[in-house]
């Protein structure tokens, strides 16, 4: 989507130490807007980018016209389960825009590997779900977020923030922590309730509007009040007029 930062940069070093030659592509995708969204203001930079993949020892840069991406009204493809709800249900065709987007640029690059980040957990998902159902020949790797020194995760939205909204955005990433220590192996269903209202209470009293904040299983995306290896604590918020997504992932039972 350009507009890259150093999350960005990180996930193309990955890909250095993971492929002899390394293509990324800068692309706007239409589809995944909805019409009340921020197409139209989406930062595009090419230059910038195109100075930023260089130096850390981009191959290629793969930038293809709108026009050339979707000559006529594209196929439509939907995953279904893991985009019912979250992004799936705020933003109704998301993930439909997200998913053709993604076949197209797999079936024409025909990467041996591709690298996404985390921080869009559930666009991930909805990826891996992709490359399984369709047999895509390719090998996935979803690097881990990278963080401003404050935690907030790096997001090109993150350049909408103003002055004092910025201040206050790296509360995501702590109710985040502080629900993931508040829940261990033994949290029964009414621990998890109680540790989720008081992430969604403490970030609503810090001027947040919540989306949602929930524990939910990666095999499906649905919410869960059971903790395990497959979890993880996902939220959106708005603050002002910037929407940010975040999530941590339990690794350990």
């Amino acid at each position: 989507m350009g507009a890259l930062h150093e999350g960005h940069l990180d996930l193309m070093r990955l890909a250095k130490r993971s492929a002899d030659k390394v293509i990324v592509s800068l692309f706007v995708n239409p589809t995944q807007f909805g019409p009340a969204e921020d197409f139209a203001k989406y930062p595009r930079q090419l230059e910038w980018d195109a100075e930023m993949a260089q130096s850390v020892g981009v191959d290629y840069l793969y930038v293809p016209d709108a026009k050339e991406v979707y000559p006529r009204e594209s196929t439509r493809l939907e995953v279904p389960e893991v985009t019912t709800h979250y992004e799936g249900a705020v933003r109704p065709g998301h993930f439909a825009g997200v998913a053709i987007i993604v076949a197209k640029l797999l079936l024409s690059i025909r990467p041996q590997v591709a690298i996404f980040g985390q921080k869009d957990l559930q666009q991930c998902a909805v990826i891996q779900r992709l490359v399984e159902d369709l047999c895509i020949p390719v090998d996935l790797t979803f690097a881990s977020t990278t963080r401003e020194s404050d935690g907030l995760a790096m997001s090109s939205r993150n350049q909408y923030l103003s002055e004092d909204e910025r201040k206050t955005a790296p509360k995501i990433y702590q109710e985040l922590q502080r629900a993931q220590e508040a829940l261990s192996a033994t949290s029964t269903p009414e621990q998890v309730q109680t540790a989720l209202n008081v992430g969604r209470e403490n970030l609503e009293s810090a001027g947040f509007k919540v989306d949602y904040f929930d524990l939910i299983d990666r095999n499906n995306f649905a919410p869960t009040d059971k903790i395990g290896n497959t979890c993880a604590l996902v939220v959106a918020a708005r603050l002002g007029s910037t929407r940010l997504i975040d999530n941590v992932i339990f690794t350990t039972v």
